[in-house]
């Protein structure tokens, strides 16, 4: 893998060198600028990245009529985790020595390509097999994604601006992931029931984002002739030096920073169960209100559109939460939430049949509150290693996320639904959610030992 990034750092990829810094009347006004214009380009970028990502979840009812199982569509599906998990990790160590502008473009564009083929390829969706094999592509070329958005915010925002900016950023894959719908049901209605639409009307919109991507974004503010963000705001982390502005090797990177990082490792764990419960409920929404609870393709879909944007002020509420009542400590929060993930859970399955609103409203307490648990752990993650290893740091995180949960929510719900039904299905979403409680609260004793640590050393 390394020789490999070696290979794309030399290329494309590499990041843009520093120049000289500009004077000092003009530093304020193009940090102030490039600041509004970089948060556009990852917000809408990121964006753009969800609406290719999810689009075989709206299409697998009408693989399921032409004689596809649940289980089997479920592998399909898996493949995209399979490989998001692997390329967020990956890839992750790539783009924190790549330029961001370039990294975050490509991965989209390469990604809309796929859903290209499964709108335009009839043997696309032919097998199994080659579902799995695309699925698998656009998987990878998603997890270029999340760790350039990282390295940018690392670089570009201090450390007391990155809980409530993270949190804002985060609602950006509800506000694409909640597009997804509404644009199926146009491409429906402009292209008379066709429901490949549902690949390769997002996949157009995508490569527009990825355009504004590559206008907006820069690399570094050093690369702009500005100041590092400490310097700037006069805000250093604990353990700052000027190595930290320094690019670093992929060894350096895992070994020092990540892999031995105990408190890592503890979220990343917590992540698995959170995802599962995120993507459990999320993908196999549109079956189960159909299967279950009657709904049409157009109140599924609508039903899909609200539980991601119902998502947009949980994030918000629990960002806040985590940075005033519980004074920045991640734990706490994501515990509280994932209570009332657990409750909401229960509701959308008990309730039965008849009763849409109900499901409705339960659906969307699910997608309020399941988001700001997914946002802080990201965000723990950015701050338990320096901003050169941001993105290897909250890719593995993600691994354990896409591996260890949305891969079991694809594959093992849809084979559990297949041979228990839904109530199957929805003890295993249960014991998630009680599992992933379990391991915040003992990343919560981590985190007060951490903490204790430091007061300690202070004192010293």
């Amino acid at each position: 893998m390394s020789t490999i990034a070696e290979v794309i750092m030399f290329g494309i990829f590499k990041p843009q060198a520093h120049i000289e810094p500009l004077p000092r009347e003009q530093i304020d006004g193009v940090y102030t600028r490039l600041r509004w214009q970089l948060f556009i380009g990852i917000f809408v970028g990121y964006a753009g990245y969800y609406l290719v990502r999810k689009n075989f979840s709206l299409a697998m009812p009408f693989l399921i009529e032409q004689g596809f199982s649940r289980g089997d569509l479920g592998v399909a599906l898996a493949a995209v985790s399979i490989a998001y998990g692997l390329s967020k990790f990956l890839m992750g160590s790539v783009s924190d020595r790549s330029n961001p502008r370039y990294f975050l473009s490509a991965g989209l564009v390469l990604s809309a390509c796929v859903m290209l083929c499964f709108g335009f390829m009839p043997w696309a969706t032919g097998s199994i097999t080659a579902m799995f094999i695309l699925l698998f592509l656009n998987g990878w070329f998603q997890g270029m994604g999340w760790p350039a958005c990282g390295r940018t915010m690392v670089h570009w925002w201090s450390r007391k601006e990155r809980g409530e900016l993270v949190s804002v950023w985060n609602v950006a894959h509800n506000v694409g992931g909640g597009l997804i719908g509404p644009i199926f049901l146009l491409g429906l209605w402009l292209f008379h029931d066709d429901w490949r639409t549902a690949f390769y009307v997002p996949a157009f919109f995508a490569i527009l984002v990825a355009v504004l991507i590559w206008v907006t974004l820069r690399d570094t503010p050093q690369s702009c002739g500005l100041p590092p963000i400490e310097a700037y705001k006069n805000d250093y982390p604990e353990d700052y030096d000027q190595s930290y502005e320094q690019e670093m090797s992929a060894k350096e990177i895992f070994f020092k920073y990540v892999l031995s990082n105990k408190l890592l490792w503890s979220i990343a764990v917590a992540n698995a169960f959170v995802y599962l419960i995120r993507y459990g409920v999320l993908d196999w929404a549109p079956v189960y209100l159909k299967e279950a609870k009657d709904f049409s393709v157009d109140k599924s879909s609508w039903a899909y559109f609200l539980y991601e944007w119902a998502g947009i002020p949980g994030t918000l509420l629990c960002g806040w939460v985590s940075d005033k009542v519980f004074q920045g400590r991640r734990a706490p929060a994501g515990i509280l939430f994932m209570v009332l993930v657990l409750l909401a859970v229960l509701v959308y399955w008990l309730n039965p049949a008849g009763y849409p609103s109900v499901d409705m409203l339960a659906l969307i307490a699910i997608g309020f509150l399941i988001y700001g648990p997914v946002m802080l752990i990201g965000l723990y993650a950015l701050e338990l290693a320096p901003k050169k290893a941001a993105g290897t740091a909250a890719g593995l995180t993600g691994l354990f996320g896409y591996l260890g949960g949305a891969v079991a929510a694809n594959a093992i719900l849809g084979y559990t639904v297949d041979h228990f039904g839904w109530n199957g299905g929805f003890i295993i979403l249960v014991g998630a959610c009680i599992a992933a409680i379990i391991c915040l609260i003992y990343a919560l004793i981590g985190e007060r030992r951490v903490h204790r640590g430091k007061q300690e050393q202070a004192l010293a």
